[in-house]
């Protein structure tokens, strides 16, 4: 595991000194201009978190913008200090996080991969490929197999079976008009005739896949326009066509009921409220459960629960750790708990407390290193921020982190674009209300629970 570390000599003053000469050396090398002389190394030893306390309390200018950069130690020298991001995850998110537009006749691709070609043929030249989540305009159908879109500046064609266009559940019974009355011939042809009658001339044939839109229907054969008269068809071999839809939720009435545990003694009060939400019949869930809805939701139409709620505890440091596990365990309930790295190891938090954790049911995510309010870094102490807290407490559980809880609520957009960057799906603010769209995944608001709210307190905030 790579833990942050760097150097430190026997007395305060000259470590500020070399750590402020250190940082403007740095600030001019990036200017440009020649290089820099070879700079005589420091003696090692570890940086305690109260050095840097102090470091921050001297150096800075009271923004809060100075913040040492924290290297890995030096046994995992050789290693990247910003993690390896995983590209296809967040490309999952993405598409997670993505709304649904009207405007437009977008598909999401529901294959592994798909193959983009010149014609609507299996035999034509490939112009390319989509991968599973990447979105498609889609122009029309050509038939019920293919479906002409827009790939990279130019026409192109993808089989339809493997795309499905992406509604909410009001928009849906509006696509399913546009297809009324829409068949296709669901067999490898279909012989026209002339009348309604099997002995009747036939008069052409329709290919495998085609559309067709009859003008009277029965029991047995279907009249179409057929060249510049019409025909009939065996409606046997006929099936009414419509696109595959993916009909995703778009609006959750999710409350998260949040324990921040600066608040003092908000743990007693614990065990009331998750009673009072079990008595009111809701349904207490983690950040994971939520999780695992959004990947079902890609696949299938499945609905929230109206009646559920979010548990999440931030603000947790190695000396309340113990009392709110005790506290959930009596309750017989689990939640969400968000983690800074810097506890993490060193006599802390070790790797078997997180492990009961885990195996009590509890849901570990991020709540960064430091603990700092992550609107005031700058572009590259955020990413720092976000990815090492990230991958510290991934190595150290095994699982993979989808969530942030920002520190003390802090997020803008600069942020949540960070975190969409690094690889989270979910981000935990301290905005109060009790609903928010899918665009607004990495700005869940939650409701703050104090020492002062009573059970029917937060019943009553749950109800707004």
């Amino acid at each position: 595991m790579a833990y942050y570390r760097s150097t430190r000599r026997t007395n305060t003053q000259p470590l500020v000194v070399f750590l402020l000469v250190a940082s403007f050396g740095i600030l001019f090398a990036g200017c440009g201009g020649t290089e820099p002389a070879e700079i005589p190394q420091a003696d090692e030893f570890s940086f305690t978190m109260e050095d840097i306390s102090k470091v921050k309390e001297l150096a800075s200018d009271g923004t809060g913008a100075f913040i040492p950069r924290l290297e890995l130690a030096p046994e995992n020298e050789g290693e990247s200090t910003v993690p390896v991001i995983d590209v296809g995850s967040i490309a999952k998110f993405t598409a997670i996080r993505t709304g649904e537009n009207e405007e437009q006749d977008l598909y999401r691709v529901t294959n592994a991969f798909l193959n983009v070609r010149s014609a609507p043929n299996v035999t034509a030249s490939q112009l390319g490929r989509l991968e599973q989540s990447d979105t498609v305009e889609v122009q029309e159908f050509v038939d019920a197999a293919w479906a002409k879109v827009v790939f990279e500046g130019q026409d192109g064609y993808v089989s339809s079976r493997y795309i499905s266009k992406l509604v909410s559940e009001e928009q849906l019974s509006k696509e399913k008009k546009k297809y009324e009355g829409l068949y296709f011939v669901d067999f490898g042809f279909l012989n026209v005739r002339k009348e309604a009658d099997a002995n009747s001339d036939k008069i052409g044939e329709l290919p495998g896949q085609s559309f067709i839109r009859p003008l009277t229907v029965d029991d047995v054969w279907a009249r179409i326009p057929f060249k510049d008269g019409d025909g009939y068809v065996a409606v046997q071999y006929l099936t009414p066509f419509l696109p595959n839809f993916l009909v995703r939720q778009s609006q959750f009435a999710l409350p998260v009921v949040h324990y921040r545990l600066v608040s003092e003694d908000i743990i007693d009060h614990m065990p009331q409220h998750i009673a009072a939400l079990r008595e009111n019949g809701y349904t207490l869930w983690t950040l994971n459960d939520f999780y695992q809805l959004l990947l079902r939701q890609e696949e299938r139409d499945v609905r929230l629960d109206p009646k559920t709620v979010i548990l999440a505890v931030s603000d947790i440091t190695p000396q309340n750790i113990r009392e709110v596990s005790d506290a959930l365990r009596a309750s017989n309930a689990e939640a969400t708990l968000f983690l800074s790295s810097k506890y993490i190891g060193d006599g802390a938090l070790d790797q078997k407390q997180i492990v009961t954790l885990l195996a009590n049911g509890h849901d570990i995510q991020s709540a960064g290193h430091t603990g700092d309010d992550l609107r005031s870094l700058t572009n590259a102490q955020a990413e720092l921020e976000l990815s090492q807290s990230k991958k510290i407490i991934e190595d150290v559980t095994k699982r993979p982190v989808i969530a942030i809880g920002y520190p003390i609520g802090g997020v803008n957009d600069r942020i949540a674009s960070k975190a969409a960057d690094i690889g989270y799906l979910l981000g935990l603010s301290t905005a109060p209300d009790t609903s928010f769209n899918r665009t607004q995944l990495l700005r869940i608001p939650s409701i703050v629970v104090t020492a002062s709210t009573t059970a029917d307190d937060l019943l009553s905030l749950l109800k707004q």
